[in-house]
C-alpha cells in the first residue's frame, strides 16, 4: 500500500513539475516577445524556484525513506542536486536565479530556455 501511495504522489509531483516547466517556457517566451518586462518576468519565475527545489527533494527523500527504491532514488538524485546547486549558486546582489538586470545580458535568456528544455527532457525520463 505504501508503494502505491508513493508512486501516486510521484505522479502528482511529476505533473506539477511538468506544469512548472511549461509555465517557465511561456513566461520566458513572453519576455522574449516583449509582452512582459524583465522585472515582472523574473519575479514570476523566482517565485517558483524554491517550490520546485522542495518538490524534487521531498520526492527523493520519500523514495529513500519509505520505499527503499534505490534505483529510482539514484535516477532522480542528479536533478535534485542540480536544483540545489542552482539555488545555492545565486551570485550576491542578484534578486534570485532569474535576475532582471542580467536576463538580457550575455545570452542569459537563451541559456535559461535551453536549461528548461533539458530539464523537461530529464523529468520525462
Amino acid at each position: 500500500m505504501a508503494d502505491a501511495l508513493l508512486f501516486v504522489f510521484g505522479l502528482f509531483d511529476a505533473g506539477a513539475l511538468l506544469f512548472l516547466t511549461v509555465y517557465y517556457v511561456i513566461t520566458l517566451s513572453d519576455l522574449e516577445c516583449d509582452y512582459l518586462n524583465a522585472q515582472q518576468c523574473c519575479s514570476k519565475l523566482n517565485a517558483f524556484v524554491l517550490p520546485e527545489l522542495v518538490a524534487h527533494c521531498v520526492y527523493n527523500l520519500l523514495l529513500l525513506l519509505f520505499g527503499f527504491h534505490w534505483a529510482l532514488f539514484l535516477l532522480n538524485l542528479p536533478m535534485a542536486a542540480w536544483q540545489i546547486y542552482k539555488f545555492t549558486s545565486i551570485p550576491s546582489g542578484n534578486v534570485g536565479v532569474y535576475d532582471p538586470t542580467e536576463i538580457h545580458n550575455r545570452g542569459m535568456l537563451k541559456s535559461h530556455m535551453k536549461e528548461i528544455g533539458r530539464a523537461s527532457c530529464r523529468e520525462r525520463v
